[in-house]
């Protein structure tokens, strides 16, 4: 007599859509714990979004301003001397820096002992931090700075007592229009101009610039720059540097240095993204924390589903399914913080930006990080809970339920 054997079931397949549906049954039953969960991971999405969105559109604003400064301007200054004194540039420096060929203009300041006040009542020793330099008139022409009243020195105010304000000096005497007059070294000078801010030479817009003539004639000016700036074509910058310290000092060029104004701009922005790297660092810490939010509701939700579980796996689901609806359901909720996370980081990017008058920019890699780092967080903050609950026997969690 033959047996028959009975024939093998073989379990319904789930669908993507299916899962998807079965995972999001699960949070819409509990939407206020979904809520809560979500915001652990938006926090963290949003504070890395932020942090990266806000440091990319300084760092853009910064490369723009190098863009529109030039990064072919070099500052000769002196330096010290074998025995550490403090060298002095010759007189004829500015001449001879002019004669390398692919130079295109060359100016100079020089530093006197003299101080400005806003009137002759004020005390000698408040002098505000503003120092009174002599200038070559191509200076304004070599920093491409310009006048944000009045004008620049020519060839008859730079004999006379005559003085243009950098920003900050301006602002620190209270100077807002041209035509007043400030006191310096016992004499009334005339401000013809103040200038606008000049990011690559900060110390003239600490400055009170006074011609080289009328430094000599009226504040006792020995003659010696103490500045040099020179501009030349962009391709040549690497070469003028090499023979700039031989060309202004042939004896002893050991005591010239030689400076690029833009690095410092540069060096900036690279510290800006060092101090982007520590605060995406604390994002990571707020993200981590949401990640154990969401294993924590997720292992919560396993014990209070039981029931649920028992009656699948009776009905026939196997362990694989529902171990991929509980992973689907952490997966949901961390990708619902996430997107929440990257919506709010981008608002705050773009507000701080328009509010500090920068450009927005939020790089597309953050945004994608972000999302695959919420994926992530999700599929490990799940897998716990999702096999655990694979693992619950169809009569135990029936019963115990």
């Amino acid at each position: 007599m033959t047996r028959l054997l009975p024939e093998r079931l073989i379990p319904a397949r789930l669908a993507p859509g299916d899962v998807l549906r079965v995972g999001a049954a699960g949070l819409r039953a509990r939407p206020a714990r979904v809520v809560l969960s979500a915001l652990g991971i938006a926090i963290g999405i949003a504070t890395m979004i932020a942090v990266v969105g806000v440091s990319s559109s300084s760092k853009e604003e910064l490369l723009r301003q190098l863009d529109r400064l030039g990064t072919n301007l070099l500052t000769v200054t002196p330096g010290q001397t074998l025995f550490g004194e403090s060298a002095k540039l010759p007189k004829t420096a500015v001449e001879m820096v002019g004669r390398i060929p692919p130079v295109e203009t060359v100016s100079a300041t020089g530093s006197t002992e003299a101080k400005i006040r806003r009137t002759d009542r004020i005390p000698e020793e408040i002098t505000g931090g503003i120092a009174v330099q002599a200038t070559t008139l191509e200076l304004l022409t070599t920093l491409e700075g310009r006048a944000s009243a009045g004008v620049w020195l020519n060839e008859a105010t730079a004999r006379h007592p005559s003085v243009v304000l950098g920003s900050v000096a301006a602002e620190r005497l209270g100077v807002r229009h041209v035509g007043v007059r400030v006191w310096i070294a016992g004499r009334w000078f005339t401000v013809t101009g103040i200038l606008d801010a000049l990011p690559l030479a900060p110390e003239i817009e600490r400055s009170a610039l006074v011609g080289w003539a009328a430094a000599e004639t009226y504040l006792g000016f020995d003659g010696h720059p103490t500045a040099i700036y020179e501009r030349s074509a962009d391709g040549a910058v690497e070469a003028v540097a090499a023979v700039l310290s031989r060309t202004v000092s042939p004896e002893n060029p050991e005591e010239v240095d030689v400076s690029r104004p833009s690095d410092a701009l540069a060096a900036r922005a690279a510290a800006e993204g060092a101090f982007t790297n520590l605060l995406l660092g604390l994002g990571g810490v707020a993200l981590i924390v949401g990640g154990v939010g969401v294993a924590n509701t997720m292992v919560i939700s396993v014990l209070e589903r039981r029931r649920e579980i028992g009656l699948r796996r009776s009905l026939g689901a196997t362990r694989g399914q529902i171990r991929l609806q509980f992973l689907a359901e952490s997966l949901l909720l961390s990708a619902l913080g996430g997107i929440i996370g990257v919506v709010l980081g981008t608002f705050a990017s773009f507000g701080y930006a328009m509010w500090n008058d920068l450009p927005a920019v939020v790089p597309p890699w953050a945004v994608g990080g972000a999302l695959g780092a919420t994926l992530l967080i999700g599929t490990v903050a799940g897998l716990y809970p999702a096999m655990r609950a694979a693992r619950l026997s169809p009569t135990v969690a029936l019963v115990t339920a």
